[in-house]
């Protein structure tokens, strides 16, 4: 049996930063991320912040080879502001994009309901390198992902929707959950036009499941 490491959050943002060439021209200081990471999550530990971690990291606990060089954070806007360390740039009334000692960290704010119902109902404890965190189930991590795509093709934000759909695919793919239950939560948050078109994009993905599942079942020797 095969014993999962820890994940190592400050190393992983670390690897994404001086692997990212857009920083090769104006390089960053990354020796000190490891550290800034481990200081984050020790100020919400001793502020006591009700927080779960989502994103890119969170989803290194379901499948691999995820890259990303930010923290994701779901948590309310009074407890943002007792952090005072963490430092604002741009604000709306779901999201705030901020930075802590040269680290991006965006906040996922529980004004949006759905964000609420993700703290409160799809968390579970996680163990990383740094300490135990809260982070967002693969429900979770599903429904967060669902929801932003139809926002992310009205604004052509396409190289975004081929990574959310990714996300979504490798998830389902390992992870396999009824999706109908999903689009029923996710009917609460969005238009039906919106959930309609999210019923589509997963039946086209489960035809890429079946497809590929059928090819490794056809292959010679498989069971």
């Amino acid at each position: 049996m095969t014993v999962k490491r820890p994940i190592h959050i400050g190393g992983v943002i670390q690897n994404a930063v001086v692997f990212n060439l857009k920083h090769w021209t104006h390089p960053m200081r990354v020796d000190s991320l490891p550290q800034s990471v481990e200081r984050l999550f020790s100020l919400l530990h001793e502020r006591k912040i009700e927080y779960v971690l989502v994103g890119g990291i969170a989803l290194l606990n379901y499948i691999e080879g995820r890259n990303t060089e930010d923290i994701d954070l779901i948590m309310g806007l009074d407890d943002l502001m007792r952090l005072p360390e963490i430092q604002i740039e741009q604000s709306d009334l779901d999201f705030a994009r901020a930075h802590f000692e040269g680290l991006q960290v965006d906040i996922l704010l529980t004004r949006n309901s759905l964000f609420a119902e993700i703290r409160r109902h799809y968390s579970t404890v996680q163990t990383f390198l740094e300490r135990k965190i809260p982070v967002a189930t693969v429900e979770g991590l599903l429904l967060l992902k669902l929801y932003a795509l139809p926002s992310l093709y009205r604004q052509g934000k396409f190289t975004a929707v081929g990574i959310y759909e990714n996300d979504v695919a490798t998830l389902l793919f390992y992870h396999r959950h009824d999706t109908s239950a999903l689009l029923k939560i996710l009917s609460r948050h969005l238009s039906d036009t919106d959930v309609n078109a999210l019923r589509d994009i997963l039946q086209e993905i489960q035809q890429r499941h079946e497809r590929l599942r059928k090819g490794v079942s056809e292959e010679p020797g498989a069971m």
